[in-house]
Order: C-alpha cells, then structure tokens, then sequence
C-alpha cells in the first residue's frame, strides 16, 4: 500500500505494552522489540526508541502498592526502575549485535535552545555511530509525563527535533475512534488523518479508550507536532513487536497521521 521506505523512525512504547497484567515487566516482549528494532537497523533503518516502563519496573521491583502511592513515591520508582528497564535492553539488544544509549530528557532540555542543541548533537552523534538511543522522560525530576502524558508528548518533540521521518506509538489500542469504542460498540474506526481539526481534538477528550497515564488527548497532541513537522505518525498497538513490521508494509490496523508533505505518500 505505502511503499515509501522511512530512513529515520522513532518509536515509542507505553508501558501497558511492556507489562504483565500483574505490573510486572513482560521479558518476552521486550527480547522481541529489541529483536525487531535491532533487526530494522540492520535493514539500513536509523532507530530511536522512547521507552516508558520504569515506574512500572521500579513498582514491581520495590513491592510498591499502586493504589497508594504518592508523586515522590512514583518519582523513586522510576529512579530505581530506570536502572532495571536499561538493564534489561541492554542485554537484549546486546544479543542482537546493537549498542544502546540512555538519554533522559524533560520538556526544559527540548524548550531550551542552548539545552535542545545539545540533546540533537547527542542523539545525532549517537545514530552516526550505530547507536540505538532509548529516550526517557527524567521521572525522577519532573512530573509533568509521570503524571500526565507516558511520553507522547516527549518522543514527538524527540522525532521532531531530530528530523524524523516517521513516529510509531505503539499503546494498548489499535488507533482512533470517531466515538469511545468501549462505550459504543459501532464507533468507526479512523484509519488516515490528514488534518488535525477542534472536533477531532475534542473527540480525544471525551474519551477513555487507553490505560495509559495519556490516553488519547497526548497521542493527539503528538501527532500534531508531528504533522507540522512534516513527519508522519502513526497510532498502533503494541501487544505485539512484530506489529512493526506490518506497520511498515502498510498492512496491519492502524491509524496514520499523514505530514503536510503529503505528495511523498505518492507512487
């Protein structure tokens, strides 16, 4: 169907897509994003992964009770859960023959000139060495993601800042609906978005199909920064790593957010 290939592709995982339904890291998903993503690289791909999970893993790793838990009790999960989450890609992306880096960002880093500089000639530095970077919100200084957004927002000003050619968000959903597909059973599911309209925008906020700390509204908002970025996105989900692939070829259920440079979808 689109059979243009993507030079540059950020990918973003929530952690719904990393964890057991007991909170608990999901090894065998993660071995095969790192299969996937490592194998990608070697077709000629630039990859950079941002990657939530490590209040997830620091939760688990600490007995923590979700139910109870307060803003500095999240932030020192993620401290500790950072630690493990790179552990873990580490080793397995090591067992692909690929090199990772941690970078942790907050919105300052990317709203800063001086700061957002440095971050591009690292990342840039990092993909012309053969780098996988992995791209973090800093959880444990800053609260806006942990709270709110399950970097959405971070890995489309990521992909952005670094010129990339297209965002994946993989979530616990398969995409956008023109109503909450858990209330209505007959909501259509939207396939290609080609302008960000206010009714789209409100559609977002009026749902709660995703688990996640985001849901809709972030995803929305990325894809806006995307599309003036003349970048394109797309909304999948990732119960499955090897949805990547599918994704790539045109050929699984997915929602995609088309860039202003549209003529490059043309065969």
């Amino acid at each position: 169907m689109h059979n243009i290939r993507y030079r540059r592709i950020v990918v973003k995982i929530g952690s719904s897509s990393l964890t057991h339904a007991s909170g608990n890291l999901d090894f065998k998903k993660i071995d095969r994003l790192a299969m996937v993503l490592s194998d990608l690289k070697n077709q000629g791909h630039e990859i950079i992964l941002v990657s939530s999970g490590a209040v997830a893993a620091g939760r688990a790793k600490l007995q923590m009770q979700k139910s109870t838990d307060t803003m500095k009790e999240k932030q020192a999960a993620a401290s500790v859960g950072q630690c493990e989450l790179m552990f873990l890609y580490d080793k397995f992306f090591s067992q692909y023959g690929q090199i990772v880096a941690q970078l942790l960002l907050t919105k300052t880093v990317l709203t800063n000139d001086s700061l957002r500089e440095n971050a591009v000639n690292t990342l840039s530095a990092l993909l012309e060495y053969g780098v996988i970077p992995i791209v973090n919100e800093n959880d444990s200084v800053a609260v806006d993601e942990i709270a709110y957004g399950d970097n959405d927002t971070l890995s489309a000003v990521t992909a952005s800042i670094i010129h990339a050619d297209l965002l994946i968000l993989l979530s616990d959903i398969d995409g956008l609906y023109d109503d909450d597909p858990c209330k209505n059973p007959n909501a259509n599911f939207i396939e290609e978005v080609t302008h960000l309209d206010a009714s789209l925008m409100q559609l977002a906020k009026d749902t709660s199909s995703n688990v996640g700390t985001g849901g809709m509204v972030t995803k929305l908002q990325a894809a806006k920064i995307a599309m003036e970025s003349n970048m394109d996105m797309i909304i999948a989900n990732g119960k499955h790593p090897d949805i990547v692939y599918e994704l790539l070829q045109g050929t699984t259920r997915c929602t995609r957010f088309l860039g202003k440079e549209q003529s490059k979808w043309k065969s």
